[in-house]
């Protein structure tokens, strides 16, 4: 069932698969909507309630128009769907915000599932020369070199380029608008890297051993930090698992809720 979640200021297009048990939500990149999670959705439906929505700007949900907090908008999401308790499933930025939303509120997450997972207050990954590259090639209105120079860095795995990973030039593509429209709205949460070492919520952090080094640095450092972490390493996989190895990250989802309780 597809819906529309009032947040502050806005609101967000969700999708709530219906069903009992424990609720997965799935929480997608910044380099991909929540279509990102289709690959995957499937295997997950089948065993489970599953949430997605699109962040602010992203998919099927309107651009913001005042600031933001990607925790508070995801636990908007759990409130709107009665969720008090859920297995959060999240990927890089979304993963982020699920971090984030495990720290404020530790009784309301039976689980945490990162892939490639971001998070607020880490000093290891300075991206201000990517955000000048992209602001350069946007200026000269060279979204196709944007695309690029994303696949470039994220997409490896596929080929690193449009013509040899056309799908996931697609995603890249989709996310743009969000990209420039949520400049000055979306806000950083509270760090959180120094903070991980709360975290009490049965955790799985998935790499991909061909995501950028800084990244697999910065996954590396938050497994060591969060108590019972189990670390895995997708070989196959850069910054877009569930594209690159769906089989192996509805596997891992399905071995935490196993534990999640």
């Amino acid at each position: 069932m597809e819906t529309t979640v009032p947040v502050a200021s806005g609101e967000l297009w969700a999708e709530d698969s219906g069903g009992d048990g424990l609720p997965l939500v799935l929480v997608h990149p910044g380099v991909g909507d929540s279509t990102v999670w289709d690959p995957v959705l499937p295997a997950l439906t089948a065993q489970h309630r599953v949430v997605r929505f699109d962040a602010r700007g992203y998919g099927r949900s309107p651009a913001p128009t005042a600031a933001y907090s990607p925790a508070e908008d995801l636990a908007a999401v759990l409130d709107h769907f009665g969720l008090a308790r859920a297995v959060l499933v999240g990927s890089s930025m979304g993963g982020a915000a699920s971090v984030n939303l495990t720290l404020d509120a530790p009784e309301r997450v039976a689980g945490l599932a990162l892939f490639v997972p971001g998070v607020t207050g880490y000093d290891g990954l300075d991206e201000t020369e990517l955000y000048e590259n992209v602001q350069r090639l946007a200026t000269a209105g060279d979204l196709e070199g944007v695309v690029r120079l994303g696949l470039g860095l994220w997409g490896l795995a596929g080929g690193g380029t449009p013509e040899a990973d056309p799908v996931g030039a697609a995603h890249l593509r989709a996310v743009l608008p969000a990209w420039f429209s949520n400049v000055g709205y979306q806000e950083t949460d509270a760090p959180a890297f120094d903070r991980l070492g709360e975290i009490t919520a049965p955790t799985v952090l998935a790499l991909g051993e061909q995501d950028r080094p800084a990244v697999v640095r910065c996954n590396e450092e938050m497994a060591a930090r969060i108590p019972g972490c189990r670390l895995i390493r997708l070989a196959g996989s850069d910054h877009y698992p569930t594209l690159r190895e769906p089989e192996a990250v509805a596997r891992l989802v399905e071995e935490l809720c196993a534990d999640a309780t």
